[in-house]
């Protein structure tokens, strides 16, 4: 069993980064408060996998790896695409979950 007190590195990917400002840029033009509030509900979700990132379900997908990259929905609309490598999680991607990602595949 997991050790209740283990903690995982996070490191966000520069596509990941990439993709989260893009999104923010294009909420601003909308919503300032709404990219804001995109970008701390980021941080929060950043950092709740630290503990437990396992917790979050796997992404399934034919053209993908079977049991390579977990998600974890942001802002409630807003997919963090990640994996776990031993003792560190890799942010990937951040996808708005209206558009279609399968480009991504």
């Amino acid at each position: 069993m997991e050790s209740a007190n283990r903690e995982y590195g996070v490191i966000v990917s520069d596509r990941a980064s990439e993709m989260l400002i893009q999104h923010v840029r294009f909420l601003a033009q909308v919503n300032s408060k709404a990219a804001q509030s995109l970008i701390e509900g980021f941080k929060v979700s950043a950092k709740s996998l630290r503990k437990f990132p396992e917790r979050n379900p796997w992404l399934a997908d034919p053209a993908l790896p079977v049991n390579k990259y977990r998600k974890l929905l942001v802002h409630k609309r807003y997919l963090l695409i990640y994996q776990i490598r031993g003792d560190t999680v890799l942010i990937d991607n951040i996808v708005d979950c209206r558009q279609d990602y399968g480009w991504l595949l």
